[in-house]
């Protein structure tokens, strides 16, 4: 729904990555890591929202904090959310404290908006991220549930996988009628919160009922509507979401509501798995949506979600203008989805992640209502250390001019071994770049997949060669880093020895896999040699030509680095490796210029 919860896990999308928890950028690799996304209802005052993440962003439980991914306030639904990650315990503090100040800024008796909520802080589900089950989620969300009322008199429903009873499972049955029916619950011993009073008093009145849950990811997304008619939205949501609509005599939206023999509610079902869905309208931007939360994205991507909601407005005389991401989005969503219009269009696959991220926002009109940052509204980009990320990809981030010049500096890195790598790159990046030429040529159209194909092996192997570019240095640096090491006694002596040992063997290593990738671009390269488009016939031979450099360049690094192995068994082992990819490289190389060399005439 519009504000409401969206967060969705790295592993999940098959990323594995370092989080950054403290404030002083210290980099934890993290074995257990949850996400917390409280709702809290307050969406204008900026003063009351800016006090409440203050108050999350500075807990501190053992040395640890979270880390602040996303504040998204909305007008219209008074409501803002906000997400975090970190250690369990952190988070589940920062959680609690986030509710207390929600507590002490809101007053319920005064709240209005759009969106459905009973309480200050409305909803606060946990969600697994990494090291951690649900049902371990689920235990510190009802132990936080028990805290918030003991401590602080504030009623709590628990619900999805940290629900008591089957029925709580589903938030919308905890939340049944708003705050304005909390009077009525709280009397009624089968609906009053599961840790609370048993009747509406001045405290509940203030602070309302929280609801806190633990689930697995979500996307929140609003589509919009060319329309300002909240009952069609509602239509078009009824329409597609899981739970689908009432069955009403005349199949229209107002006749009388159809039972079964038993007198039980028939239920027509919608279009999309694992969605939940409402219509409404939004005054800050003129215009209705249809507000939706997808709980199971393998079951129902986020383009087929757009893709059907258009489709289902379109039957209704609407159109889709456009969607809006609430809070974070997976950056895997996003490829699919840029993947899936690409192939739409007949184009190729093979182009950077940027692009097809920018195919993405495009296709579903992700800016249509306010510009889309991707580095602001992708979760692992957010979750990323920059500064980290910077200095692991140092070489690789300077302009064309700046990495020469620093290659021609006295400084003896980057040297050989990087650039063996950047020219294996460069090779890769030309055979990927008459594949992609090829798909879009006039006239070939049938054949776009296959050049499709071809292109995205190229991107592959090109990225690997890029990051082989600053691991070369790595390499190089970690033995500078032994010569630093101390050597006064026999114990630090052989410490040394051993840590030189290993370096020299990373140093041999990096080098050759830098051989073998340059080698798995001959065939990407050849395939464009021989069927891509005969205007860039050159471009493959210059291809052919770097590729093999890159394999030449790399062998010598890897003969230099191992006559410095003590394991000389080891090193004749490498030594003859490489030697056996330079004739490879070789044989590849002359037999894509003779066909190169043909196709110039």
């Amino acid at each position: 729904m519009r504000k409401n919860y969206l967060q969705i896990s790295f592993f999940f999308c098959n990323f594995a990555f370092v989080f950054i928890i403290d404030t002083n950028q210290a980099i934890h690799t993290m074995n257990k890591l949850i996400e917390c996304v409280p709702n809290f209802s307050e969406g204008r005052n900026k003063q009351v929202i800016d006090q409440i993440v203050a108050e999350i962003v500075a807990t501190e439980l053992n040395g640890e904090r979270v880390k602040l991914l996303d504040v998204d306030p909305g007008e219209a639904t008074n409501r803002t959310v906000v997400t975090f990650v970190g250690e369990p315990e952190v988070v589940v503090e920062a959680a609690f404290r986030g509710a207390r100040k929600a507590a002490e800024l809101i007053d319920m008796r005064q709240h209005h908006g759009a969106h459905p909520r009973s309480g200050a802080t409305d909803v606060c589900p946990l969600i697994p991220v990494a090291g951690v089950t649900l049902e371990e989620c689920a235990e510190l969300a009802r132990a936080l549930a028990k805290r918030l009322y003991s401590e602080l008199g504030i009623p709590c429903y628990c619900y999805e996988a940290a629900a008591f009873t089957p029925e709580r499972k589903n938030l919308a049955v905890c939340r049944e009628g708003e705050y304005e029916a909390l009077p009525e619950k709280m009397s009624d011993p089968k609906r009053r919160p599961d840790f609370g009073p048993d009747k509406f008093d001045e405290r509940t009145a203030q602070v309302g009922a929280t609801n806190v849950g633990a689930r697995n990811f979500l996307i929140a997304v609003n589509f919009n509507l060319n329309t300002t008619s909240t009952r069609r939205a509602m239509a078009v949501a009824f329409d597609v979401r899981e739970k689908g609509r009432k069955a009403r005599e005349g199949g229209s939206l107002t006749g009388k509501i159809l039972r079964d023999e038993n007198g039980q509610e028939i239920w027509i079902p919608g279009t999309l798995k694992g969605c939940k869905a409402i219509g409404w309208y939004i005054d800050e931007y003129g215009i209705a949506q249809v507000s939706m939360n997808i709980t199971d994205i393998t079951a129902t991507p986020l383009h087929a979600a757009f893709e059907e909601v258009s489709r289902a407005a379109a039957a209704r005389g609407m159109r889709v203008t456009g969607a809006e991401i609430v809070g974070l989005v997976p950056k895997c969503a996003l490829i699919d989805a840029g993947r899936y219009y690409l192939t739409r269009q007949q184009r190729s696959l093979g182009i950077s992640e940027a692009e097809i991220i920018r195919m993405a926002v495009k296709s579903m009109g992700l800016d249509e209502l306010k510009p889309f940052n991707p580095k602001e509204k992708i979760i692992e980009y957010m979750i990323e250390d920059e500064q980290a990320e910077a200095a692991k990809e140092r070489l690789i981030r300077m302009t064309c001019k700046g990495f020469a010049i620093e290659t021609a500096s006295e400084s003896p890195a980057p040297g050989g071994g990087s650039i063996s790598a950047y020219m294996g790159a460069l090779g890769a990046a030309l055979g990927t770049m008459v594949a992609n030429l090829s798909a879009h040529k006039r006239g070939w159209d049938e054949r776009w997949e296959e050049f499709s194909g071809v292109a995205e092996q190229g991107q592959a192997v090109m990225n690997d060669l890029l990051a082989l570019v600053d691991e070369d240095t790595a390499a190089f640096n970690k033995i500078m880093d032994v010569f630093a090491m101390p050597k006064s006694t026999d114990e630090e002596k052989a410490a040394r020895a051993a840590a030189m040992e290993a370096a020299t063997l990373y140093a041999t290593q990096v080098p050759l896999r830098t051989m073998k990738a340059a080698l798995r671009a001959m065939p990407v390269i050849r395939a464009m040699a021989e069927k891509g488009n005969p205007a860039s016939a050159s471009d493959a031979g210059v291809g052919a030509l770097a590729a093999r450099a890159a394999v030449r360049g790399a062998d010598m690094n890897v003969r230099i680095n191992a006559a410095g192995l003590k394991d000389r068994a080891k090193a004749e082992q490498l030594i003859a490796e490489a030697a056996d990819l330079v004739r490879q490289a070789e044989v590849a190389e002359r037999e894509i210029l003779e066909i190169v060399n043909k196709n110039i005439g």
